[in-house]
């Protein structure tokens, strides 16, 4: 399902089950640690978001894409993640070949287990090519597996899924059990085709045993008004010793939005295809709260941080009709304009937020520096 990586993105319960952990240790190599500053500053950039006509992933479009991301936002790090075995690997190349850092995150959803994992596997075969070419690569196993693979958490679907923990419809322990089987068994095969860093994308409450992977990967959608509670916060991650990497980072383009974390989706009457109440478009809120995170994360040295993400475009912006402009409860940093807003072929262009402008800036100042 798509829409969950986009408006929909199941960050709902980031950190819905903290419990006990239960899991076999595999070998693990820890990843350089960083100097002063971030090591890594990034952009999410998911394949594949937006399966209408108009929106299908293109190849053409993706490389002007990366070399954006390159050249204009100034990052150094692309986060390629999303489904589709092809799609990603391309993808990936592309960046590797423009010099960028790769972290390699396939997430394939609603499919059987196994199907799950043999998708992983092969985006971690490409991956390993890629580091023996040369290319700097890291590779996750994931994202959140109580929220994308089946059986974990009752439903069929994601949406299901996020409905039944909502409702606590779960055996807590059950639950636990099973996302440390199957998050184990990822880490095991991910290791057997990769053997550069390995890591995984948890929700911020999530236990996990991080002795399975090199790069601690947490999905960040937490908000303070003062960066010293931020540093509290991430402090506890880096309990495990290793590189701690922000996997995700963002907000939606509201007045509001930072205080409503990972929840801020949440505000689309999607029977209706509008907004619901009366939010108030603010770019500005969002770019001010993106690159406050990325003051915390360069102050504590952190690994990596991707911002969530460099485009939505099921979410287009609608100037003309602050009702339908579904960009407002996207994260994305570029806003998806339609040639024909209503319909659902027409082609679409992206240009920049505030918050593109803004990490465009911090991220170029670091190079220079540096």
């Amino acid at each position: 399902m798509e829409k969950t990586r986009g408006i929909s993105r199941a960050h709902f319960l980031a950190g819905a089950a903290a419990l006990s952990v239960a899991a076999t240790v595999l070998p693990s190599r820890p990843a350089a640690a960083s100097g002063g500053g971030l090591r890594h500053r990034g952009v999410v950039y998911t394949v594949g978001a937006g399966e209408t006509p108009g929106t299908a992933w293109s190849a053409a479009r993706m490389r002007r894409d990366i070399g954006a991301i390159r050249d204009r936002l100034h990052a150094d790090t692309v986060d390629v993640t999303g489904d589709g075995v092809e799609r990603l690997t391309t993808t990936a190349a592309e960046a590797a070949e423009r010099g960028l850092h790769v972290w390699l995150q396939p997430t394939l959803a609603d499919a059987p287990e196994r199907d799950i994992l043999e998708h992983m596997a092969e985006c971690g075969r490409y991956a390993e090519r890629l580091r023996r070419q040369g290319a700097s690569v890291d590779f996750s196993v994931g994202c959140e597996f109580w929220l994308f693979v089946p059986g974990i958490v009752p439903g069929e679907t994601v949406m299901e899924r996020v409905e039944n923990l909502l409702k606590g419809n779960v055996d807590p322990v059950r639950m636990q059990r099973e996302l440390d089987r199957v998050t184990a068994k990822a880490a095991a095969l991910g290791r057997s085709v990769f053997h550069g860093n390995l890591s995984y994308a948890a929700a911020q409450d999530d236990t996990v045993d991080w002795r399975l992977f090199d790069i601690v990967g947490i999905d960040y959608y937490s908000y303070f008004r003062h960066h010293a509670d931020y540093v509290r916060e991430l402090t506890q991650y880096r309990r495990w010793g290793k590189p701690l990497a922000i996997t995700e980072f963002g907000t939606c383009t509201y007045e509001g939005a930072p205080q409503a974390g990972g929840m801020g989706w949440n505000v689309i009457d999607y029977d209706k295809g509008e907004i619901k109440g009366d939010l108030v478009r603010s770019e500005h809120t969002q770019a001010v709260h993106l690159t406050d995170l990325v003051r915390v994360f360069e102050s504590m040295g952190l690994y990596a941080a991707m911002a969530f993400e460099f485009v939505t475009p099921d979410a287009p912006h609608r100037p003309d009709n602050p009702k339908k402009d579904l960009d407002m409860a996207s994260y994305s940093i570029t806003k998806a304009i339609k040639d024909r807003p209503d319909d659902p072929r027409s082609s679409w262009h992206w240009e920049p937020k505030e918050a593109f402008y803004a990490l465009a800036r911090q991220y170029g100042g670091c190079a220079q520096q540096r």
